[in-house]
């Protein structure tokens, strides 16, 4: 059964920070891409971060650039999203999400909530 948990949402002030944590099981890990995306009330569905199958290239909404950093633990079968310098309009739900680029299955997790507000 493939699952993708996520863990470390919470609410928390501007400015500060958060680690988003992904955990993923009946799949094989490594072969997949990892992204988080983001979706906040009323607003469309966001590609917040990419990391690919074996860590080698990351990218980036220019949104949060310079702020967030992805990184992956293939050992372990986690993907985390560590936020800096947090802004109310990161405010969100944040969901986890694997990708093989070759076969084109897809997996998500159920989400997190983040939320920034003083």
């Amino acid at each position: 059964q493939v699952r993708l948990v996520e863990f470390g949402g919470g609410l928390v002030q501007p400015g500060g920070s958060l680690r988003l944590s992904c955990a993923a099981s009946g799949f094989i890990f490594s072969l997949y891409d990892m992204s988080w995306y983001r979706q906040a009330p009323g607003k469309e569905r966001e590609l917040v971060a990419t990391i690919t199958k074996f860590g080698g290239s990351a990218n980036y909404a220019d949104s949060v650039k310079g702020r967030f950093t992805i990184s992956r633990d293939n050992a372990k079968d986690t993907v985390a999203l560590q936020m800096n310098s947090l802004k109310p309009e990161d405010t969100a739900v944040y969901s986890c999400n694997a990708k093989n680029s070759f076969n084109r299955l897809e997996y998500w997790g159920q989400g997190t909530q983040v939320t920034v507000s003083s």
